[in-house]
């Protein structure tokens, strides 16, 4: 693993809610990391501040690389990806979908399309590419939201709840799917979930968010 976390003493509140209390969590090798705990006890609120998508009251994210620190630039910010519990997905194909992340980086022609192909084909949807995606199932279009992720072939994938609300089948295709990023050694997965037993199925390091603070 070239990309490092180390998340020291993080704090977060809103209003009179304090919901994270001095949590800390250090990445130094790939795998697949799982915060669990009860709804609403800040599981996300933690994952947002990692992505850095959040800036935190108190506490610090250093990302590293090579024991380097690295400036929480557009740089950086293309090296990890979050992908949320409900995907927002265009009105275009499930394969449009995917590539949009690669267009907006100015990514086209024979090496994006690749990537797009392996992507669908990496989360069982090949056959779904010219489908209109606001088509698809809830848990089909979770998948969409993983591939849309990896297309862009981040080092840290940030997993927020990435099961909640979907059916039983896709969540077994769900869980496949992080087993065989670990697997093939495509990135690191740092995930939430309040379900124990997925939990414990999964994680190669189980944390616990209990009392706003991690063990």
């Amino acid at each position: 693993m070239s990309l490092g976390l180390q998340a020291s003493e993080i704090w977060q509140g809103y209003g009179d809610n304090e919901v994270l209390r001095g949590c800390s969590l250090d990445l130094k090798e790939s795998g697949i990391y799982v915060l669990t705990g009860p709804n609403g006890c800040g599981k996300s609120t933690f994952l947002r501040i990692c992505a850095l998508l959040e800036i935190p009251a108190r506490g610090k994210i250093v990302y590293l690389d090579g024991g380097r620190s690295l400036q929480h630039d557009i740089s950086l910010k293309r090296r990890i990806t979050l992908v949320l519990p409900r995907v927002g997905l265009f009105n275009e194909s499930v394969f449009g979908n995917v590539a949009y992340g690669m267009r907006i980086r100015g990514l086209r022609g024979g090496e994006a399309s690749g990537r797009v192909e392996s992507a669908l084909e990496f989360v069982g949807l090949s056959h779904k590419k010219v489908q209109n995606a606001l088509t698809l199932s809830s848990g089909e279009s979770q998948r969409l939201g993983i591939a849309r992720a990896l297309v862009l072939e981040p080092e840290i994938l940030f997993l927020d709840e990435p099961t909640a609300s979907v059916d039983e089948k896709n969540t077994v295709i769900i869980e496949e799917i992080i087993q065989k990023l670990r697997q093939d050694e495509k990135c690191t997965v740092v995930m939430t979930t309040h379900d124990r037993s997925q939990a414990a199925r999964l994680a190669g390091r189980l944390f616990e968010l209990k009392d706003g603070r991690i063990t």
